[in-house]
């Protein structure tokens, strides 16, 4: 038995937030208004940057698609976790859970890029706003955003097709209880009955480059940002734009923090209790609050809204 091959395994047991059948009515009340909100949020905001003619720039076609990455990625997660809480069926079959990872792993990993070409192509339009208007528009062409959007998608499915396949080849001879919510690589990883230190170094490594290169994009970009704020004369408008800079650094470091915290450290340095409360964060709650963070404070955006929702009336 101790030899079992990991195809035996025909289904997992996600323990979530409590060991034992029953209800949870509390997670599930938890993440079903989380989930709705974030669904309601970032419609919205894929909607009003489709919809607003002024709201077709580079910056605004990423956040559209982070928006639409926010939708995806928490739809992959939120319902069998409320299904879960709700039926009290905690199974998930071998199958289910590879594809969950998988999926997990492109959504959250192309946002990761997004997330830094959004804040590139930002920090780009202020910076030749004030400094070069004519070469913003040959520079960052549609074209250009659509190939850098093509390249997220390709490198992050490559990414997650590794690093999944490296896991379901694991045997697993042991327990079928995945001390998480949803299938993701750290827990797996720990139920396997063989060595999993290449596996490990591997998710280290990769989580750790990609991390890398997304914080020296974010920090070059902010640089120029910073750069172009400081070429503003009005001081209303320098702390306007350091304000509005404020509110996206803040979405940043608690997504790349917390990205951090569970893929680029050791596993036996992470706490379940603490991986799963991280985990709701950047999984659920920030996407619920990156529609909030990238709309209140931005006045094109607010501009698109109003303008739609007088257009709804008037009709």
């Amino acid at each position: 038995m101790k030899e079992r091959n990991h195809t035996a395994l025909t289904e997992f047991i996600l323990l979530a937030f409590g060991s034992g059948p029953g209800l949870k009515v509390e997670p599930f009340v938890v993440f079903l208004a989380i989930y709705l909100t974030t669904i309601l949020g970032n419609t919205i905001m894929v909607f009003l940057i489709r919809a607003s003619s002024c709201l077709h720039t580079p910056m605004y076609f990423f956040l559209m698609n982070m928006s639409l990455l926010d939708l995806c990625y928490s739809s992959t997660i939120a319902p069998k976790a409320m299904s879960s809480f709700l039926a009290g069926s905690k199974t998930i079959s071998f199958i289910g859970c590879a594809t969950q990872l998988f999926f997990f792993g492109v959504f959250v990993t192309t946002e990761t890029f997004i997330l830094a070409f959004m804040l590139a192509a930002m920090a780009y339009d202020r910076y030749t706003a004030i400094c070069n208007p004519i070469l913003y528009p040959i520079a960052m062409s549609k074209q250009v955003c659509v190939q850098l959007l093509v390249g997220s998608y390709v490198c992050s499915g490559v990414n997650s097709m590794v690093q999944t396949v490296y896991t379901f080849t694991l045997c697993f001879c042991g327990s079928n209880e995945i001390d998480h919510f949803f299938c993701d690589f750290t827990p797996l990883i720990s139920l396997s009955c063989t060595n999993t230190d290449i596996n490990e170094l591997e998710m280290f490594t990769l989580s750790g480059l990609l991390i890398m290169s997304t914080f020296m994009v974010i920090l070059v970009s902010y640089a120029y940002i910073i750069s172009a704020i400081f070429r503003i004369r009005s001081a209303e408008g320098r702390h306007r734009a350091f304000s509005t800079c404020t509110s996206h650094m803040m979405s940043v470091t608690l997504f790349c923090g917390t990205l951090t915290f569970m893929y680029a450290q050791p596993s036996s340095l992470s706490a379940p209790a603490q991986s799963k409360m991280v985990s709701v964060f950047y999984t659920l709650v920030i996407s619920m609050l990156n529609p909030l963070i990238y709309s209140l404070r931005n006045k094109d955006v607010k501009k698109a809204f109003r303008r739609t929702i007088s257009s709804v009336f008037l009709k």
